[in-house]
């Protein structure tokens, strides 16, 4: 019997891309747990068992840090800026979703050495590593030193989402019937939404939903410059939205645009090809990789070219009865099934109890 243990201590924050990929992750391991293994989830504080009954849940605590943690045969670090590590004695297993941060303006060489170091030890320590991406695998290739252990690329899942019936009604009201594209995510320099708002200038029938964490002064930024523009009545910035409310918004935009600079995986792009939407992305870091032949990519972000871009992409997709169907396609690649066996596989080639592919 093998003993593992999975951080997915960041179920604190739901709303977060890493306290989504805790929970569907960790539902999908829990269903598919070998009878001869033993599995225990790290969880905040009064956490509810969302794993089930068949598995083991260990709280976190400030005394956990102190954990002498040689019960486990396996620790799963389900991302590299984990707060709890294991002792020596136990196999790690690390996750690394990114190194955006040596994409960062606002980080000094300096700051960008030390925390690449940081990522560098824990490498050290590992028994293996995986990433979400090929691109993410091959910055880690690039800029690190990577010892004679496995480097598997797991591909997050995408959550199979419905038409809710419980949405905040004030972004209801403030949409009021009209046709809207969307960003889903944190608003935040490496985002780049800025470059959107010439759209609403070109197409002023639309509105513009800007959902996610907007706590960041780039949000001020946009709604000052929106403004200038004279767009603010078409932009709307909800903050933080809970999933139903994420399904509501992919199910009725016109299109998903995802300008990024950075991204390890960008799972709002899959979710929003699950349903069938067309989507607009820059062509930097994993966002080729993931969306496909048929995403549209933004070449520059000048606001020329973005709006020509824009209008033969959406009159691509209208041209064509089956690109919706091949964008659905597309993200059914990327399953949380498909991800939990590839972690299942790689546990016990770490544990010895398989062999390597």
């Amino acid at each position: 019997m093998t003993k593992i243990l999975i951080d997915t201590e960041r179920l604190r924050d739901l709303n977060s891309g890493l306290g989504q990929f805790c929970l569907n992750l960790g539902r999908e391991l829990a269903w598919q747990k070998p009878d001869a293994d033993d599995l225990t989830f790290l969880v905040p504080n009064r956490q509810a068992p969302v794993f089930g009954a068949a598995v083991q849940y260990r709280p976190v605590a400030w005394w956990d840090k102190l954990w002498r943690s040689d019960e486990f045969g396996i620790w799963h670090a389900t991302h590299q800026d984990a707060s709890y590590w294991p002792s020596s004695h136990t196999k790690l297993i690390l996750t690394i979703h990114d190194l955006n941060f040596l994409d960062r303006p606002d980080y000094s060489d300096v700051k960008k050495q030390h925390k690449l170091a940081d990522v560098q030890q824990k490498i050290n320590r590992a028994s293996a590593v995986t990433t979400i991406s090929e691109y993410t695998a091959s910055v880690l290739r690039e800029r690190l030193v990577l010892p004679d252990i496995p480097l598997k690329v797991i591909y997050n899942g995408v959550n199979k989402r419905e038409s809710p019936d419980d949405v905040d009604d004030l972004i209801k009201v403030a949409i009021g019937g009209a046709v809207f594209f969307l960003y889903l995510g944190v608003i935040h320099p490496k985002k780049n939404v800025h470059t959107l708002l010439p759209l609403l200038q070109a197409f002023p029938d639309y509105k513009l939903v800007m959902a996610g964490d907007d706590s960041h002064e780039y949000a001020q930024h946009i709604h000052e410059q929106a403004v200038q523009l004279g767009v603010a009545d078409h932009l709307i910035m909800t903050g933080a939205v809970d999933e139903a409310t994420k399904s509501w918004l992919y199910e009725h935009c016109e299109a998903f645009l995802f300008p990024s600079l950075t991204e390890g995986f960008g799972l709002p792009v899959v979710e929003a090809m699950s349903m069938g939407k067309p989507v607009f992305l820059s062509n930097l870091t994993s966002l080729p990789e993931i969306g496909g032949r048929d995403a549209v990519y933004f070449k520059t972000f000048e606001p020329d070219d973005m709006v020509e871009t824009f209008r033969l992409g959406m009159q691509d997709f209208y041209d064509d009865p089956l690109k919706a169907d091949r964008l659905r396609w597309r993200a059914n690649r990327f399953s949380w099934e498909r991800a939990a066996q590839e972690y299942w596989a790689l546990y016990g080639e770490v544990a010895g109890t398989t062999k390597s592919r």
